[in-house]
């Protein structure tokens, strides 16, 4: 579970998120909608623990981010574009990625890349991907460690309609088994398709909230 408590943060003058209170549970997909600059992003990178609020308190599985841990543990992430090293492939950047905590193997990382329609066998060096094969590796790095939680900005983009749907079914599947997503998008088709619940942001204020499911 997520917990946003009258979260607020200002840079000098400019307030870019004001007295958000949210609560997230697992088993529903949750999007975040507004366009750009409405606050998104930045939810998102406070939820990772990447930026502290000025006010207010986030909560991840009852932690407290910035006091009882200095990150969120157990999520996977596509915060803007994924980046990832040119001169490799897909498999490769993912086994660089995933030497970094060291909780996974071979059998997860190629399990993910298939998952998300790329072949794990491919040398094709990541520089020569298409926008769309990049967010499905963005989509497969998100998923390979099995997170509990994904909090996924934009995940959508770039793909062709085909890869539209598949990525859809992707996602609900996670849903299915129980997981908690938090998917930023400016599709209204994207959130009415995939989201239980939808929170409409405009220059960091909640204007809205719609229930789907």
């Amino acid at each position: 579970m997520i917990e946003l408590i009258n979260v607020s943060k200002t840079f000098g003058h400019t307030e870019v998120l004001h007295d958000i209170s949210i609560v997230f549970e697992p088993g529903k997909i949750y999007g975040l909608s507004g366009r750009n600059g409405s606050g998104k992003t930045m939810l998102m990178r406070m939820i990772l623990g990447f930026v502290r609020p000025t006010s207010g308190t986030v909560k991840v599985d009852g932690k407290i981010i910035g006091k009882d841990i200095e990150l969120a543990q157990n999520i996977g992430a596509i915060i803007e574009s994924p980046g990832f090293l040119p001169e490799f492939s897909g498999y490769k950047n993912l086994k660089l990625l995933a030497m970094i905590r060291g909780v996974i193997g071979e059998d997860e990382i190629r399990g993910a890349m298939k998952l998300v329609g790329l072949d794990p066998d491919s040398r094709k060096h990541v520089g020569k991907y298409s926008l769309g094969m990049r967010q499905r590796l963005g989509i497969a790095q998100a998923l390979m460690e099995n997170p509990p939680i994904l909090l996924l900005d934009e995940p959508l983009n770039g793909l062709d309609r085909e890869g539209v749907r598949e990525m859809r079914k992707v996602l609900l599947r996670q849903k299915e088994n129980g997981r908690l997503l938090i998917v930023a998008s400016h599709s209204k088709e994207d959130t009415d398709l995939l989201c239980d619940e939808v929170w409409h942001l405009d220059q960091g204020h909640i204007i809205g909230h719609e229930t789907k499911k």
